[in-house]
């Protein structure tokens, strides 16, 4: 063999011999891509999978245990953590509360030296402290986690300035990945995932991943929120209207039956509750007794003092023939038990059709008006009067004062609520006790009845499309 022949076989060899590497090397990216893609094909699927069940849970109207659960153990599956934790931001927002912290979550708040004592007597102790201790929107990690714009990837918790004053003492190095929970604008949480060195840092894609899945999670949180409220509104809105049913039962069903009178009113809520009433009590001897008040405040807590002091008022009334004791001995009643900011006022009056008089007291209520047909004249009634449930009973008794009130045919009496001269246009103007007095005027001449309706619908054409601010309510008597 000559000399060029044996050069030729060593470089064939070399080549072939680069070309093995070559292959070989080739083979082993090609498996490690494949290795890859089957563990990228794997979280994908994991994903899918986390998306799905949030799907599902949401769909169900989930409490927010139940979601944050779902959420923190869904993570840990898709991007292979150790331990994980879900904090809400309280109403106040001036602190975060633990929604979920899984078994093998590390301690990522502040744990107190008496804790970690105890805990090495008893694990359970700081398990107790990490489920249920709230943290300060400055507290260790997860308070830093509400302060950040975006999700952060810690490489080692230990040294994260966060903890500069934590007091636990890792056996572990952890890697950490924390996200702020944003919806629509609002801070509702953090959400943060760890894993221990041993098992691997977390990797841009998990990092990728994790942001990923945060976001959908504040989604699917605010979107829970938002159902659930509106169903509790919804719930909320079907008792009220069931109360309001209820009011309306409390009301006069008809006109009172009285002779030689004709007796008429209406009520008009603001909201579903009201706090006005009006009421006709059958005394005997064909005397009627008609009542209209004003309970301070709206919404349920003013209706349901209102039906109080309606049963009070039936009761007192029948065995007292006097107005202003009527109201004393209601007032002594209702007095112990209602509340300091609250407070009624209120018109009574007796109506005698054997003499033609209407006997009233006023507690601290809007005057009564009086139409004299024979003048055309509109009186104005102010007697003396405290509301219900400011004095327990001696001044009170002292200041409300029984008015007599001579009716001929064709004279009027109008009682009605401040939601009646106090309604505003779309000028803040008041309605005014000028414009009731003339409406009252314009309509007495014509009946109980019409007076009730020309004073709503002038109230009603003087505020226009405007909102109704209070109750209205308004009684007319007409001597006939």
């Amino acid at each position: 063999m000559d000399e060029s022949t044996a050069w030729q076989i060593a470089v064939s060899l070399v080549v072939g011999f680069v070309l093995l590497m070559a292959l070989r090397n080739q083979r082993r990216r090609a498996k490690r891509i494949r290795r890859q893609f089957q563990e990228l094909e794997g979280e994908e699927q994991r994903m899918f999978s986390f998306l799905h069940d949030l799907g599902l849970v949401i769909g169900e109207e989930p409490t927010d245990g139940t979601l944050s659960r779902m959420i923190v153990e869904g993570v840990l599956e898709v991007v292979g953590a150790r331990g994980g934790a879900i904090y809400y931001a309280s109403a106040g927002s001036d602190h975060l509360v633990p929604a979920y912290v899984s078994e093998s979550c590390p301690p990522l708040v502040y744990v107190p030296e008496e804790i970690l004592e105890k805990s090495k007597i008893d694990p359970r102790a700081l398990e107790s402290h990490l489920r249920l201790a709230r943290v300060g929107m400055d507290e260790g990690l997860i308070g830093h986690g509400a302060s950040l714009a975006e999700a952060i990837q810690i490489e080692n918790l230990k040294s994260h300035e966060s903890l500069h004053h934590q007091s636990v003492i890792y056996e572990d190095d952890f890697s950490v990945m924390v996200s702020p929970l944003r919806y629509a604008g609002k801070d509702i949480g953090v959400l943060a995932v760890a894993r221990r060195h041993g098992d691997g840092l977390f990797s841009k894609n998990d990092f990728a991943v994790f942001r990923s899945v945060a976001e959908q999670s504040s989604f699917a949180i605010g979107n829970a929120r938002v159902h659930r409220d509106a169903n509790e509104k919804k719930a909320i809105e079907g008792e009220l209207r069931n109360a309001r049913e209820v009011q309306r039962v409390l009301l006069p069903q008809e006109d009172p039956k009285v002779t030689g009178f004709r007796v008429n009113g209406t009520n008009l809520p603001a909201r579903i509750i009201s706090g006005d009433y009006y009421d006709y009590i059958k005394l005997g001897e064909g005397r009627l007794g008609v009542v209209v008040a004003d309970v301070s405040g709206k919404g349920v807590s003013a209706g349901l003092l209102m039906a109080m002091c309606r049963s009070l008022l039936r009761a007192v009334s029948l065995t007292n023939a006097s107005p202003s004791l009527v109201l004393a001995a209601v007032n002594r009643y209702l007095f112990p038990d209602i509340r300091e900011d609250m407070f009624i006022s209120m018109i009574y009056g007796i109506l005698d059709p054997a003499s033609g008089r209407l006997t009233f007291a006023r507690a601290g209520h809007e005057p009564a008006l009086v139409y004299r047909k024979a003048s055309g004249e509109v009186e104005t009634l102010r007697p003396k009067g405290l509301a219900l449930g400011i004095d327990g009973g001696g001044v009170f008794e002292r200041v409300t004062k029984d008015a007599t009130v001579e009716l001929a045919a064709g004279d009027c009496v109008l009682f009605f609520t401040d939601g009646v001269k106090e309604a505003l246009n779309h000028s803040e103007e008041e309605f005014g006790m000028k414009r009731l007095a003339e409406a009252f005027s314009a309509s007495a001449g014509m009946g109980a009845e019409a007076v009730v309706k020309y004073v709503q619908e002038a109230v009603e054409d003087f505020t226009g499309e405007g909102q109704q601010m209070d109750d209205v309510t308004i009684v007319a008597i007409e001597k006939r």
